[in-house]
């Protein structure tokens, strides 16, 4: 139910094309639609710009196709994130039109090309973190925004971050993506003027406590700017780091970008 949709209902009643008790049955399942394992939210895309995320760890196959259909009834470049091979051939056969980005865990309903603007920087510290960092950039990249990915640039190679660093100076926001100690995310918040999201992956060695480890560095990060979403939340990363990025594009003038709206994703 994005804005677009509703939209077009008010102007099909305001040229009396539709009545208004036909308008009232269009618009019965807003805000929400419950189908008893769960509740719909359809005016997400209006409130946000962007319709429901489905988590699908947790889920059975036959839930994940439910919720995925009534979205879908109005709404394209939809998440179904921390997806498996049998939850993507589900949805595929619920609804054909849809991509599966296997590194990343998620499926892709009814995806539809918008405009990538602004530069968001996916930085990972080793090549184990990619999953994680394909999380985030996928989930940019699907809301809009270009991604440009900096891979395998850890700190016990720090010529390789440095490497990187005209890469860096050019983002809006940086997700940097790392497992271990973690330290990679305040050697980039040392580089950078822009804002850091920090993301601890469960990568590492039997002290590294399953990405606490991680954790806990980029929280005591000593460089400013740098913030921290939970252990292995590429999603979470992904889409701070696309409100971020147009946020900085909304302060630019208009000769030097044209921010696509959020609902134009849906």
């Amino acid at each position: 139910m994005d804005s677009q949709y509703l939209k077009g209902l008010l102007e099909q009643v305001k040229s009396g094309r539709m009545n208004t008790d036909a308008a009232m049955e269009a618009l019965k399942d807003l805000p929400f639609e419950d189908l008893g394992y769960a509740k719909v939210d359809n005016h997400r895309c209006v409130r946000n710009g962007v319709p429901e995320v489905i988590y699908c760890e947790g889920k059975t196959v036959s839930q994940i196709k439910g919720i995925i259909a009534r979205i879908a009834r109005h709404n394209s470049n939809i998440l179904a994130t921390r997806a498996d091979p049998e939850v993507y051939e589900g949805i595929r056969e619920e609804i054909e039109d849809c991509v599966y980005h296997e590194m990343a865990r998620i499926v892709v309903v009814k995806p539809k090309e918008v405009e990538s603007i602004g530069n968001i920087a996916v930085v990972s510290a080793g090549t184990s973190d990619i999953p994680v960092a394909e999380e985030a950039a996928i989930t940019a990249q699907t809301l809009g925004n270009h991604v440009n990915r900096i891979y395998d640039v850890g700190v016990a190679g720090i010529h390789r971050i440095l490497h990187a660093r005209k890469d860096l100076f050019q983002a809006n926001v940086a997700v940097v993506v790392a497992g271990m100690e973690g330290a990679l995310a305040s050697v980039v918040g040392g580089l950078v003027s822009c804002p850091v999201i920090g993301v601890p992956t469960s990568i590492g060695y039997g002290a590294s406590f399953g990405g606490i480890s991680a954790l806990l560095t980029m929280l005591n990060s000593c460089a400013s700017g740098v913030s921290v979403v939970n252990i292995d939340n590429g999603f979470g990363a992904g889409y701070q780091a696309s409100l971020i990025n147009r946020t900085a594009l909304k302060s630019l003038p208009k000769s030097d970008t044209e921010p696509v709206s959020l609902a134009k994703v849906c």
